[in-house]
Parts: C-alpha cells; structure tokens; sequence
C-alpha cells in the first residue's frame, strides 16, 4: 500500500464520522471512472469553478452519456437572482474542487461569487468533491495558509485580476472589488447523510 492510501484511508474514516462518503483513487482515471459512476443516468449536472474537474474530463463524459448539463455563463457568475441560480440548485449533482482537506476530514474553501460555495452548503442533491493529494493538510488554519499563499495568487494573475495578491503574491486580507476571498467556508459536518461525497486521487491536481 502507497504512502498516499495509508494517509487517505485515515481521512476516509475522519469523512464517515463527519456523516461524508469520501473515496480514495489512486491515479486521475480511477478517480474520473468513479465520478462518472455515481451520477445516476440522465440527472442534471451543474458544477463550481475547478481546475482538478477540467483535468479528470468528466463533464464531456456526462454530456455525452445524456446527462442535463447546467453550466453558469461566466457574466451570470457575478449576477444575484440570475435564473441560471434557480436551475443549478436544483441539480442532482453538483461538481467542485476543494481549497483544502484537513487530515481531520473538514473541507476548507474560500469563494468570491461563492456560487461554488452556495451549492456546496445547501441545494442540489449531490454534491461530489474532487481533491487532489496536493490538497491535504494537517489544519484548518494550514487549509487557509495554503490558499492565501498558493491558491489565491496564481488564480488571480491567471484572471487578470488586480488584487494585492495578484501585484505582489502575497495576500493582504483585501477589500478590493475584485476580491476572491469574500466567503470562508469550513466544512466540518454534513447533516444529510452522503449528500457530500468526496474523492480523494492519489495525485497532485488543480491548484
């Protein structure tokens, strides 16, 4: 067994406690196969900004299978009341990426729009987490560390954005217009019993 299963079979038992399913993978295919199983045939499919989900290729899979797909143009992202919001709350699955997982099981993800966020806290049916090993980390505050400091900024100059952290890598707890860290959401209990299903993959994915 793979140092990287030993550690994520630790976080598996931490998610059951905290009333998540998670699953581990060990290489993206596995983990992309195993996504595209848990979605019942023809559901509706929305998803959150991720860069680990674009990587796996999953949502051309579910298109092609006959699945709805509900996708956010990128001018309603920004748009309260947009009726694209309606629809994607009423998905049966909804597809994320996560900032961090700690090695306790709690989700850490910081959002701007927070339409990522939003879904993940209450709505569509499903919500499936894909995390990359890269995402690991012993703490909550370790989670935050690592998006101020690895996630934010590269995300920032990679959006043409003008925050602190996008001028000089570092963040500076902005209030700028464009700020991409208004909401922190610690995830440390689902009430609903599966509704979160996380896949941890073996793997360094996304940001």
């Amino acid at each position: 067994m793979s140092i990287y299963a030993t550690m994520a079979n630790s976080v598996l038992q931490q998610l059951k406690k905290r009333n998540m399913e998670g699953y581990y993978c060990e290489t993206w295919q596995e983990a992309a196969n195993l996504a595209c199983s848990l979605v019942p045939p023809g559901a509706s499919v929305s998803w959150g900004g991720s860069a680990t989900l674009g990587q796996l290729g999953i949502l051309d899979r579910l298109q092609a299978s006959g699945c709805k797909m509900i996708d956010y143009p990128a001018k309603e992202k920004e748009q309260i009341g947009s009726p694209i919001f309606q629809e994607v709350a009423g998905a049966d699955v909804f597809f994320m990426g996560a900032n961090a997982l700690t090695l306790q099981g709690e989700l850490v993800n910081i959002d701007g729009a927070s339409n990522r966020l939003s879904s993940l806290l209450h709505g569509p049916k499903q919500v499936i987490v894909l995390v990359g090993i890269n995402k690991l980390v012993k703490t909550v505050e370790d989670g935050i560390h690592r998006i101020q400091t690895s996630v934010a900024p590269v995300l920032a100059e990679r959006t043409g954005r003008k925050t602190p952290c996008a001028l000089t890598g570092i963040c500076r707890q902005c209030n700028s217009s464009q700020c991409m860290c208004c909401n922190l959401v610690i995830t440390r209990h689902s009430r609903y019993p599966g509704r979160i299903r996380v896949i941890l993959i073996g793997e360094a994915l996304g940001v």
